[in-house]
């Protein structure tokens, strides 16, 4: 076999292949077997048809067809090996000649990974703001713990701010009620603004049994997006009353024996919260001052499968589960679909550009992942997915995504490689230092995956099918 590899541009090559007829033999050789368990002849037992008998009934074209397809996938991977290429995707394939006993030559366009020159990316200033718990961040903590811990009663009065009703609703589109627009027995805290606008004023003054209509536009459901009247009726009111702030609530809320020991643990909390967002923060403005000192080129069919695999996450992993569409989805977000369509791509070309140069950063830091890193990334995905470990590690091994996730670690080391480098200071000007613990480093790898993967259950991303083409 001879193969030659030419360049059409950064991203992309064209192997031709040129293979001696003696070398098809063995894929040759298993048409005919393949054939002959398929088909019957009279007078032949099954499998033991003669190959001229074949040729004659079913057509020689018929046998290099199947012996072509078989053995593409095989000459494609040594031409790739010999012109020690890094192909992206399945490959344009070609047959150009096939000349029974003689010869096949076959082309094979495909995109690569561009060759990325990486700067010194020492000089990257980033600021970020400084962690500070104000004493108002830590009474509005206690008072969301005290809020869990109120107790309700019911009363027979007009319902007022900060009660709990127990509510029917009953939404309308058109004048039709909607299959699932109608709930009974609900139970809403007024003030909360957890369900739909206007519910707040409608049901503020009810009595038990009255009922109030007002016009909302629905976020979720077969008609989110779309205006509605909606009939709210109000069962029951109850009143709640939360339980005083004093050391008898810290030992009842918490392992505390003072009110004192809560809210410095809830400080110590937040300052841990306030740090963990620091740092993702602090990585991704060194990302973007990376991205920008780098150029980048990016494969178009390997933009275009990014663009569809992230459209399908959309449609059909988050927002299927809110009941949406992509057309109620845009009306929400108040957005045109050419809008849509051109923020989605600039967001996957800042995927698959932050994927080739933290990917080119690992490679040049030799940096490898362990299996316990592997592994508690592994957790950390399941439990951002919604997903037990082992239903996650299932879907992982079974989509073939094992390599997908060793990336996303190495991406995050090699973002975490850079950080060190560069000069990161708070808003105070004081300089900022991340610490090389687990909480910076998953923070890392939770960027590096946010920006270079797609969202949604674990699936074949575009950037991962990289595999030999099956047919002519």
């Amino acid at each position: 076999m001879k193969s030659a590899v030419e360049t059409l541009n950064p991203t992309r090559v064209r192997l031709t292949v040129e293979v001696p007829f003696e070398e098809l033999k063995p894929s040759l050789d298993a048409a005919y077997r393949k054939i002959n368990q398929q088909v019957q002849v009279p007078g032949f037992r099954k499998g033991k048809i003669p190959a001229r008998i074949i040729d004659q009934r079913f057509g020689r074209g018929a046998v290099l067809e199947e012996a072509v397809n078989d053995a593409l996938p095989k000459f494609y991977s040594e031409a790739v090996s010999e012109g020690e290429i890094n192909p992206l995707g399945q490959p344009d394939v070609d047959i150009k000649e096939l000349k029974d006993n003689e010869l096949l030559t076959f082309t094979a366009e495909v995109d690569i990974r561009p060759e990325i020159e990486i700067p010194d990316y020492s000089g990257i200033e980033v600021t970020v703001d400084a962690v500070e718990v104000a004493d108002e961040d830590v009474d509005t903590a206690v008072d969301r713990l005290r809020e869990r811990f109120a107790s309700t009663t019911v009363v027979e009065r007009a319902a007022a701010e900060g009660d709990v009703v127990k509510i029917d609703l009953e939404a309308k589109v058109d004048g039709e009620i909607l299959e699932d627009g109608v709930a009974s027995g609900v139970n809403y805290t007024i003030g909360s603004g957890g369900m739909l606008d206007g519910l707040d004023e409608a049901v503020t003054g009810l009595e038990p049994g009255s009922t109030a209509t007002f016009t909302s536009e629905l976020k979720g459901g077969s008609a989110a997006g779309q205006e509605a009247e909606v009939t709210v009726t109000v069962e029951t009111v109850s009143s709640r009353e939360l339980p005083e702030l004093d050391d008898e609530f810290a030992q009842l809320a918490s392992e505390f024996d003072t009110l004192e020991e809560l809210r410095e643990d809830s400080r110590r909390r937040l300052g841990d919260e306030k740090k963990y967002q620091q740092a993702t923060d602090a990585q991704e403005k060194v990302l973007d001052a990376l991205l920008d000192l780098v150029e980048v080129p990016i494969p178009q069919k390997l933009l275009a499968d990014e663009i569809e695999t992230r459209t399908h996450n959309l449609e059909h992993h988050q927002l299927s589960q809110l009941g949406m569409d992509l057309e109620a989805y845009l009306s929400l977000q108040e957005k045109t679909r050419e809008e849509f369509d051109a923020d989605l791509r600039e967001q996957a070309e800042k995927g698959i550009r932050t994927q080739f140069v933290l990917d080119e950063i690992a490679k040049s830091e030799k940096l490898n992942v362990s299996q316990e890193e592997l592994t508690e990334h592994l957790m950390r995905r399941a439990q951002s997915s919604g997903m037990s470990p082992d239903q996650f590690a299932k879907a992982v091994v079974e989509g073939g995504q094992v390599p997908m996730l060793v990336g996303e670690v190495s991406r995050g080391k090699a973002l975490a490689v850079v950080v060190e480098h560069v000069s990161v200071t708070d808003s105070n000007g004081e300089p900022v230092r991340l610490d090389d613990d687990d909480e910076d480093e998953a923070a890392a790898e939770e960027t590096a995956t946010a920006e270079s993967a797609p969202s949604g259950e674990p699936e074949e991303t575009a950037e991962g099918q990289e595999s030999s083409p099956s047919g002519s």
